[in-house]
């Protein structure tokens, strides 16, 4: 397993942006599928983006595709999500997470399940 901290929430005016990070502490970083998912009040934790290993591929929600971008630098042992137009609706806690089954398999997961390391999360709230 990782060690993952996240970094970059806030308080933030629907339309505006947010880049937040992730850093990772541990061994073998390039062995794992990254993901984000984000937890809102009263409501289920929901699946955003995932990379792959090397970031040759990615998988996004339908309700972030084309506002949001995951990447990663592995140098850094870092994964990043570039939030764009944001919406009140994004409000919630991000998380980021890390799998080593995920990224073995080569076919990226929105399964939280699938995902067996886990940050402390970070607050993003979009005011309308």
């Amino acid at each position: 397993q990782v060690r993952l901290e996240e970094s970059g929430g806030g308080l933030v005016q629907a339309g505006g942006s947010l880049r937040l990070s992730c850093v990772a502490s541990g061994r073998a970083f390039n062995s794992y599928a990254l993901g984000w998912f984000r937890q809102a009040p009263g409501k289920d934790r929901e699946f955003v983006a995932a990379i792959s290993w090397n970031g040759g591929y990615t998988y996004y929600s339908d309700s972030v595709k084309g506002r949001f971008s995951i990447s990663r630098d592995n140098a850094k042992t870092t994964v990043y999500l570039q939030m764009f137009s944001l919406k009140p609706e994004d409000t919630a806690v991000y998380y980021c997470a890390a799998s080593q089954t995920v990224g073995f398999s080569g076919v990226l997961s929105r399964k939280d399940t699938l995902y067996d390391s886990w940050g402390q999360g970070t607050q993003v709230t979009v005011s309308s």
